[in-house]
């Protein structure tokens, strides 16, 4: 096998793991803490408790129907790739419902919609990010963020729209809040696990000796300095700045190094969501 070959695979194993791990979590979600207290969210998930309470289909058997059609859908908008992510990630959401016990792990009902929802969220953004989804109403916001730039995040909160006003008339008024309380959770929880977690830190420096510190960032830190030229508003001075971008756990480093060759230098470190090239996007030694 070469080792092109075995990489590829290795990768399509991993993305496979982590596609059962967020179904997993998807179904814990679903059947032990938004089912139980008659929560439909949103969702294929949410129109199957909903015609379970409605018309006694088990709500598996609604998610295996359901998803045929949107899989459809799918190749059309979405291409082979997340295609393919898609039906394992539709055959496997029934599959895990139906095994997955349905039990009532939390007797408080906000509590028991937060944790949900909240678990929710991280198992659609898991699936995002593998290029795959669960099938349902999982799949418009991924064709809309294709075609119009829209967040998931977004496009999940308004084609679950309809599914939530379903709960005013089959379960109770007190379903519906909880319904649209759990959306906003789980459409925070994915914008923060999107944007939050991959956060960098932007640093400026400005020092008259950035020679030797733009030396020992790139030599001890082991990332890229940019140097920027730049003009002291008061004073007309030329002076240098350097711009670093890095990780949050490298930032005490670079203060530690500035300390080392000049205490009075001017150092702002700011937060950024999103970081491409060198280093960050696809491997480097530098940026």
């Amino acid at each position: 096998m070469s080792v092109k070959l075995k990489s590829k695979l290795l990768s399509w194993v991993k993305k496979l793991l982590y596609i059962i791990l967020a179904i997993a979590i998807m179904s814990v979600a679903v059947n032990m803490f938004l089912a139980p207290h008659n929560i439909a969210a949103g969702g294929f998930t949410g129109l199957a408790i909903i015609l379970e309470e409605l018309l006694g289909i088990d709500r598996a058997l609604s998610l295996l129907a359901g998803n045929a059609a949107i899989i459809v859908i799918t190749l059309i908008f979405l291409g082979k790739e997340i295609f393919f992510n898609t039906v394992i990630g539709a055959a496997l959401l029934p599959f895990v419902i139906g095994i997955i016990p349905h039990v009532n792990l939390v007797a408080d009902t906000m509590l028991s919609m937060i944790t949900g929802s909240v678990l929710f969220g991280i198992a659609v953004s898991i699936l995002y990010s593998n290029k795959a989804s669960s099938g349902g109403t999982s799949i418009p916001p991924l064709i809309f963020k294709k075609y119009f730039n829209l967040n998931t995040s977004v496009g999940l909160f308004v084609t679950d729209g309809v599914v939530v006003f379903l709960n005013l008339l089959v379960f109770s008024v007190d379903s519906f809040f909880y319904a649209i309380a759990s959306i906003f959770i789980t459409s925070a929880a994915m914008t923060y696990i999107e944007s939050g977690l991959n956060k960098k830190k932007l640093v400026y420096i400005i020092s008259e000796m950035h020679e030797k510190i733009s030396a020992d960032i790139m030599h001890e830190v082991g990332r890229g300095v940019t140097l920027v030229p730049v003009i002291g508003a008061y004073s007309r001075n030329n002076m240098k700045m350097l711009m670093v971008t890095l990780d949050s756990k490298s930032c005490r480093k670079i203060t530690a190094i500035v300390n080392k060759y000049d205490e009075k230098a001017f150092m702002i470190t700011d937060t950024v969501s999103d970081v491409y090239g060198k280093g960050f996007t696809y491997e480097s030694g530098s940026v």
